[in-house]
């Protein structure tokens, strides 16, 4: 015993100049735990932290893998590739004296479900919540969310955990996500594991690491903009203010409704910090691809949208360092009020920067501006949404060909008259309008640029005719360029054509 004080002594006296007496607790991120569900068929990184150079072992299905933590105490481990396994595995993690063993482990497909408030938006805020939730009993599909925490410092950890899908636990996960996933765990029978780390209103720029938008001249106004903000605001002076406000209102019998100011340096629009709070502390774990919603809060900065997005995506594959894993977004719905008349819209620049990334490699896209709510940003059909996700991923990415999901894109216009002959591809069974015999959504102008409806029909399987008598000589012609577009062109299939414009002119966001 007293041998034990004196090394209890000894170790409080070095302690300031030797970190390393006292071993360091074995750490992992939380989406390692209970319940996960790992990557199938791929090299598998799994990492944490331990005393500086302290031996750390990882055991798993008869594997047994070891590695060393570094002089930052983190170390990491690579397991070979585990097959699909829906019986529930064990993994012992040990690091000298102590051991954390994980159960309940599922071998599958893993998605990252990302983006903001469309795919943050619940099952239990969404059409037929009640009826999805008395089904949702599907034990080999697992669920976690990572907490939204803004920051321009690198977590590493969040809090959170995976649970199976159950009546009790779906209503609160993304509702996109749910039915992307609902969809591949039902046709592939296989576990599914979904990370969801979406933040409602968040900007592209906070999803990208900060100093890589720094070094790009693209981005230098939004970084200014920023530095501006961080130069000057006060949060806390900010709440004093409205504090006093509504104390005043108190003192004199008034109602005070006026919300708490939020922390704009907190936020999920600073550069970066969405990156360094909810995406670092997952990046590296193996997954299969991830499925994107974002863009309405770049919509004012559309036409830099057609850089930024591609940079993104690159960037976070190159992080994830798992090479071009697929990557697949949705393009922004229908919003605001229908217009009678051809007008610059903003969030059709958007969607067609949101196309223009198609020319990344394993990129996909799922066209939605039919089932949209124009009085609502976020439309409670994710359903649909899911679905028209999960069509791509399961002819690109699980082998059924047989499976459409690509929309009916425009290939090449021809002018006769007063008549543009468009070609599209991809229309898989053939061209639909949907509802009316006519095909809505085209506007057509003449060398002064000037837009005008236009009237439309569909000639043959891929083909449609585009005219109208305030145009005797056009040139160019565009579809569903609106943020509400009234359009109803599809495959039979029942996928909308993208929105698209046969122009260059300039548009709106786009800089002189």
């Amino acid at each position: 015993m007293k041998l034990y004080r004196k090394a209890l002594l000894l170790c409080a006296a070095v302690l300031a100049v030797s970190p390393h007496c006292v071993q360091a607790e074995l750490k992992m991120s939380s989406v390692f735990g209970d319940h996960m569900v790992l990557q199938r068929d791929m090299d598998l990184k799994v990492w944490g932290w331990a005393d500086a150079g302290q031996d750390v072992s990882v055991e798993i299905d008869g594997q047994k893998v070891s590695g060393k933590a570094g002089d930052d105490g983190r170390w990491e481990v690579k397991l070979t590739p585990l097959a699909t396994n829906a019986e529930g595995l064990e993994m012992k993690i040990s690091a000298g004296e102590e051991t954390k063993t994980f159960s309940d482990i599922l071998v599958g497909e893993v998605w990252v479900c990302s983006g903001q408030s469309n795919m943050q938006w619940a099952v239990g805020q969404s059409y037929d919540a009640d009826l999805e939730a008395l089904t949702a009993k599907f034990p080999k599909m697992r669920l976690i969310t990572v907490p939204q925490v803004g920051t321009q410092e690198i977590q590493n950890d969040f809090d959170g955990k995976w649970e199976a899908c159950t009546p009790e636990t779906v209503p609160g996960f993304s509702a996109v996500g749910y039915y992307f996933g609902k969809q591949l765990l039902l046709t592939l029978d296989i576990p599914i594991g979904l990370i969801d780390n979406a933040w409602g209103g968040s900007a592209a720029e906070a999803w990208v690491r900060r100093d890589i938008l720094e070094a790009d001249p693209k981005y230098a106004a939004y970084i200014e903009q920023w530095k501006n903000t961080e130069a000057t605001y006060d949060y806390e002076a900010e709440v004093a203010k409205w504090k006093e406000k509504a104390a005043a209102a108190k003192a004199e019998g008034k109602p005070f409704n006026v919300r708490a100011p939020r922390n704009h340096l907190a936020g999920q629009h600073r550069p970066g910090n969405l990156y360094a709070g909810v995406l670092h502390p997952v990046i590296g774990y193996g997954i299969r691809g991830a499925v994107w919603y974002q863009g309405e809060s770049n919509a004012g900065r559309a036409w830099n949208y057609r850089d930024l997005f591609p940079l993104m995506i690159s960037h976070w594959r190159e992080e994830w360092g798992q090479g071009d894993f697929p990557f697949y977004w949705v393009q922004l719905a229908d919003f605001r009020a229908e217009v009678a008349a051809p007008e610059p819209s903003e969030w059709a620049v958007l969607r067609e920067a949101q196309s223009y990334s198609l020319k990344l490699p394993n990129t996909g896209q799922a066209v939605i501006y039919d089932i949209g709510e124009g009085r609502d940003i976020h439309p409670r059909n994710k359903e649909d949404v899911g679905k028209r996700l999960a069509r791509i991923a399961l002819n690109r990415d699980y082998g059924m060909t047989n499976i459409p999901y690509k929309n009916p894109s425009f290939s090449s216009m021809e002018i006769k008259g007063k008549e543009a002959i468009l070609t599209f591809e991809n229309v898989g069974s053939g061209l639909y309008t949907f509802d009316v015999k006519e095909a809505t959504g085209f506007i057509i102008a003449g060398e002064d640029q000037v837009w005008h409806n236009a009237k439309a029909t569909v000639l043959g399987k891929d083909k449609v005719k585009v005219w109208s008598d305030a145009v005797p000589n056009p040139v160019a012609v565009r579809y569903a360029w609106a943020t509400n577009p009234i359009a109803n062109l599809r495959s039979r299939e029942n996928l909308p054509a993208d929105p698209f414009r046969t122009d260059s002119w300039k548009v709106a966001t786009q800089p002189e």
